[in-house]
């Protein structure tokens, strides 16, 4: 039951932050230069059929009218219609999400038990060679920037060896598999440090605990001790980076699909952005508010089932 609380509260808290986030957005999308009913309906259309359409979009009203209407609609579950797509945006972003989903998760699926296995490695060698050489790995992965390394690995991998495609999705799961390897382990290579260092620090300090001793002292297997207790509390606060971590790789999704053109949501944003296609835009910030606020709330969830001392 306590759990069913948290998550309303959250739910309620999300109304404001949602709100917030369609002012800001709607703000700097009023502001931004160019006129979205002009390029779709190109250079040669009659000031007619410009204010027409305008009036169909409900882009004639004063700003706030138009905020108003845009969230009354909101509301009742209507994003509105994209003006270039002429599809409506819920649809819109249903229809690109697949492969951002499917890009997060593959992403994921690389960088957990990567961390966790060097991360165990590195702590139980500290000091030593192996534990220095991951530890130099380490820093180069932080000081590449992510955009640089995906280009790097496009023209090596896929354009010179010609062993991944460089953009697209794929058909079928190995397709996506084989389409998506590039972008997901460059966004790897950026994400895997900075866990690696966080839960290094602490499996050695677990290790060194009073606690580890007396285990030890009761005759308890060493893997047992390291299975069951040092790798458990070690990686309660990783978790919470590893959250924080998500909720950057969901926006940050759109410099990788840029590269690499993979036909997500970040793609659209982009095009969006470019068109001036205020509904899309306003729809998909939306979306990733919702997306990381959800992925905040799991994993405070996660951090208490994993240690009950925890508040949520």
């Amino acid at each position: 039951m306590h759990f069913l609380q948290v998550i309303f509260q959250r739910l309620l808290y999300l109304i404001p932050v949602l709100i917030g986030i369609s002012i800001i957005t709607f703000v700097l999308m009023q502001l931004t230069p160019g006129d979205p009913i002009r390029l779709l309906v190109g250079q040669r259309a009659t000031p007619e059929v410009i204010a027409a359409v305008r009036a169909h979009y409900g882009l004639d009203l004063p700003a706030y009218q138009q905020y108003f209407v845009y969230m009354s609609n909101t509301l009742q579950g209507d994003l509105g219609n994209s003006i270039p797509y002429q599809r409506p945006v819920t649809e819109l972003i249903l229809s690109f999400l697949p492969p951002t989903v499917f890009l997060i998760v593959y992403v994921i699926c690389i960088t957990i038990p990567t961390t966790v296995f060097l991360a165990i490695l590195s702590a139980k060698n500290e000091g030593k060679l192996l534990d220095q050489i991951i530890n130099q790995f380490t820093v180069l992965g932080l000081t590449i920037p992510v955009f640089w390394l995906g280009i790097m690995m496009a023209r090596l991998f896929g354009v010179e060896l010609g062993w991944f495609p460089v953009t697209g999705y794929g058909k079928d799961f190995i397709g996506h598999l084989h389409h998506l390897f590039l972008p997901a382990i460059s966004t790897s290579i950026w994400l895997v440090p900075v866990l690696l260092r966080n839960l290094r620090v602490a499996i050695i300090e677990q290790m060194k605990s009073d606690y580890v001793t007396a285990s030890q002292s009761k005759g308890l297997p060493e893997r047992y001790i390291f299975s069951h207790h040092i790798l458990k509390n070690s990686i309660l606060p990783t978790l919470n980076l590893f959250g924080v971590m998500v909720t950057y790789l969901i926006g940050g999704s759109i410099v990788v699909e840029t590269v690499y053109a993979v036909p997500g949501v970040g793609k659209l944003i982009i095009n969006s952005i470019l068109g001036r296609d205020y509904f899309v835009v306003q729809g998909i910030t939306l979306f990733y508010a919702m997306a990381t606020i959800s992925v905040t709330l799991i994993v405070d969830l996660l951090s208490a089932l994993i240690d009950p001392r925890v508040e949520l």
